[in-house]
């Protein structure tokens, strides 16, 4: 994650550049900007995009490209939804861009990697918790919460990991055996954190999640 210029190959440049303005595109098009006009939606959006600036710089790693950091995508998305989400993340990378954390020219890969996978995994998660499971408050906390973030942060990991093989930045047995793994206990860390974080929303503000409805998960009548 953050990826630094010059990692991958200029061949990769133009294509994945391609690919993000086609993605932001459509976000943009699709995001719910209505809702940044009520003063508590607007913010929790600009309390949680500085949060992630922050937390986005606090990072690990050994070698360039090869960092680990929290993600912050499934609280994003619960709160505004996949395209205003991705919005949000995009923003927070460009902050840490300009703070120089991240390279320019590697902006559109992370942009897909951190805020295209992580939004779009936490995503398909809510929406198939939806589809298979009741709705109930438990179910909402720990399955689209802690369990989504979870998967979101190690899915990341894996496209991270698959790009800089495929790219030939790294050794795949390498990233395989020394940098994957520790997407697991990150995702950990990430659960608990995006976990903590709905379950005070959902029980002191359901108003800033966009998709929690009291009569839905709590019965009220």
């Amino acid at each position: 994650m953050n990826l630094p210029d010059g990692l991958l190959d200029s061949a990769w440049a133009a294509p994945l550049w391609l690919v993000f303005g086609v993605l932001a595109f459509f976000a943009v098009r699709r995001a719910p900007w209505r809702v940044l006009l009520d003063g508590a939606r607007l913010n929790a959006f600009l309390a949680l995009s500085v949060a992630l600036l922050l937390l986005w710089q606090l990072k690990a790693g050994v070698k360039p490209g090869l960092s680990l950091h929290l993600l912050g995508a499934t609280v994003f998305t619960l709160c505004f939804g996949w395209a205003l989400a991705f919005v949000g993340l995009c923003l927070v990378l460009l902050g840490v861009s300009l703070n120089g954390a991240a390279g320019w020219e590697a902006f559109a890969v992370n942009a897909l990697l951190m805020a295209g996978v992580g939004v779009g995994v936490s995503r398909v998660v809510h929406r198939l918790v939806d589809l298979a499971l009741p709705p109930h408050l438990f179910v909402y906390i720990f399955c689209k919460g802690f369990f989504a973030a979870a998967l979101t942060v190690i899915a990341l990991g894996a496209a991270s990991c698959l790009l800089l093989a495929a790219a030939g930045a790294y050794p795949g047995e390498y990233l395989r055996e020394e940098y994957l793994p520790y997407f697991v206990l990150l995702g950990f860390s990430e659960a608990w954190l995006s976990g903590m974080i709905v379950t005070l929303l959902a029980v002191y503000r359901p108003d800033l999640l966009a998709d929690f409805d009291d009569v839905r998960f709590l019965r009220k009548k």
